[in-house]
């Protein structure tokens, strides 16, 4: 008892007891304790319930706004105005049931199952770019990017599960040699850059640089050192320009970036009358419905410049909500990240919180002159089935990290 302090205290009865009291420093020894897993395992529930309700507030929010963007367009093609949201719904369905599946599936079968993921996303993607294989992979305006099992579908969006996956992958097995050039980085550019190059060949230019940037920063994320990827990328910064080069319309989008203004009939029509829809919303927008850019006059509204449309009709309020859902999207992937079980978990994680959240951030710095046009959509916004079923799948693995780490490693 001469170590511990008595106060007198009140009872109920209105008696003098007297208590003990725990010294200060035994105080803050309680507060600084680990949570129990009982306190773990609450945290991560908030965690997973906040990313499933960030999910399905986008998809909604989404599916409105890209009902009112493409109404118009789908009666000029002859179907109803409600034609491609009944569409998006359907395949948000199906997303739904594979996110909840996914959600069950222990995500370390990931790191068994990321060779062969890879091997058939490769495969595919061979197919696709075959002279002879047009009947299941047509030509559509000018690119070769879907697959025709029965389905339609773009393996290049499947591509970026199955690349954050081998590379998380492999980059838990090289975890100590990441910090060499030649036994780190070297090995996974070995087998980024065919996956890359058939990208290229569809040509899809956007997603072959995406898929590397989504690579790439898992890998950073595992340890990898900034300057090899400064290095290299310095390196393909003349293969880039080339690209860009022999491809006019890659020219031009250069061109329209540089100077929005130039030539607002010809090359910069599609960022001018973007530009134009983001200003036209003002404070409130124009009001649900209201826009007047989807008559015609933008491209893709319901598509690559969805976000164009929202800052039309919802106004700078809109924009902050959409910025402030793929904030939320990253903040609750990270914590997800941050709690996983082991650095596979971590780092898979990692990569499809990348995956919807710069995708997102990508989208409206093309919709706001801040970056050359692109054909990133909108994730869980923009029409495009085979987009969002991947983005599905993302969520579902992220569910199955955030499960794991409730129940703690393995």
């Amino acid at each position: 008892m001469s170590v511990l302090a008595l106060v007198r205290r009140r009872g109920t009865g209105g008696t003098a007891v007297l208590q003990p009291v725990v010294p200060p420093r035994e105080r803050r020894a309680k507060v600084a304790a680990p949570p129990s897993p009982v306190e773990f395992a609450v945290a991560e529930v908030w965690e997973s319930k906040v990313l499933v309700a960030l999910t399905f507030v986008a998809f909604c929010f989404g599916l409105i706004e890209m009902y009112s963007a493409s109404a118009f367009m789908a009666r000029a093609e002859g179907h109803p105005g409600h034609w491609y949201a009944l569409n998006q719904f359907a395949g948000a369905l199906m997303g739904a049931v594979m996110a909840a599946v996914l959600s069950r599936v222990d995500y370390r079968r990931y790191r068994l199952w990321a060779w062969p993921m890879l091997v058939v996303i490769g495969v595919m993607l061979v197919v696709i770019v075959m002279p002879g294989t047009h009947a299941i992979a047509p030509r559509i305006n000018g690119a070769r990017r879907w697959l025709n099992l029965g389905v339609s579908f773009q393996p290049s969006e499947f591509a970026k599960i199955a690349l954050i996956a081998w590379t998380a992958a492999l980059a838990v097995k090289k975890q100590d040699r990441l910090h060499s050039l030649s036994k780190g980085l070297v090995p996974f550019l070995v087998v980024w850059l065919p996956i890359v190059a058939l990208v290229l060949l569809e040509p899809n230019m956007s997603a072959a640089l995406l898929l590397l940037l989504l690579s790439a920063l898992v890998l950073f994320a595992g340890g990898a050192r900034i300057g090899h990827f400064i290095f290299f990328g310095l390196l393909a910064v003349p293969v880039i320009w080339h690209q860009i080069t022999h491809a006019g319309y890659r020219m031009q989008r250069i061109a329209a970036f540089l100077d929005p203004t130039a030539d607002t009939d010809g090359v910069s029509y599609q960022i001018y009358q973007s530009l134009i829809a983001v200003g036209s919303g003002g404070l409130g927008g124009v009001g649900f419905g209201g826009s007047r850019q989807k008559f015609g006059f933008l491209p893709e509204p319901h598509n690559d410049f969805l976000f164009s449309m929202i800052a039309e009709e919802w106004g700078l309020l809109g924009i902050v909500f959409v910025v402030a859902i793929f904030a939320g999207f990253l903040w609750v992937g990270y914590r997800i990240a941050a709690r996983a079980p082991d650095r596979f978990g971590y780092l898979l994680a990692i990569g499809m919180t990348n995956m919807i959240a710069v995708s997102g951030f990508l989208h409206m710095g093309v919709a706001l002159s801040l970056l050359p046009t692109t054909g990133v959509a909108l994730p869980f916004m923009s029409y495009g089935r085979s987009a969002l079923l991947a983005q599905f799948c993302a969520v579902g693995i992220l569910l199955s990290v955030a499960r794991a780490a409730k129940r703690g490693p393995a």
